[in-house]
């Protein structure tokens, strides 16, 4: 940590990167291993699936955000964070891929819930940014 009680740089993007690697491992368990232990558990858990969508991809929001140093990009007036942005298409791909694969199911419900959770760690990382620029 920093003198300002801010994680550094290097160790938000090394946490970031490990977290990256743990939803990819995820999502190749749910494509290849449809009944391993950790989906089970999961899927015990009332709304558990949702609720790991929204956190997953929240979390992973945020740390790309940070680790980008909150850099934006502009659409006209809208200005975007481009870690959201990344993180946006990332799960818009991995969702609508499972189209295609045999052993998923497609639900737009997970959908939704990726983007409550890249919405609401956004205005977390607004909420960090602001923060960190003090």
């Amino acid at each position: 940590m920093t003198q300002n009680g801010i994680l550094d740089l290097r160790r938000v993007r090394t946490l970031t990167l490990i977290f990256g690697l743990f939803i990819l491992w995820v999502i190749y368990q749910a494509n290849t291993h449809p009944s391993n232990l950790l989906i089970a558990i999961v899927q015990t858990i009332p709304f558990g699936d949702k609720v790991g969508h929204a956190v997953l991809y929240g979390l992973l929001t945020l740390g790309v955000n940070a680790s980008s140093r909150f850099r934006t990009v502009r659409f006209g007036s809208l200005e975007c964070y481009l870690g959201t942005l990344a993180v946006t298409v990332f799960a818009g791909v991995e969702e609508l891929s499972q189209i295609t694969i045999p052993s998923r199911t497609w639900d737009s419900s997970d959908l939704v819930a990726d983007a409550v959770g890249i919405a609401g760690f956004t205005v977390l990382s607004a909420l960090w940014e602001q923060r960190s620029r003090r």
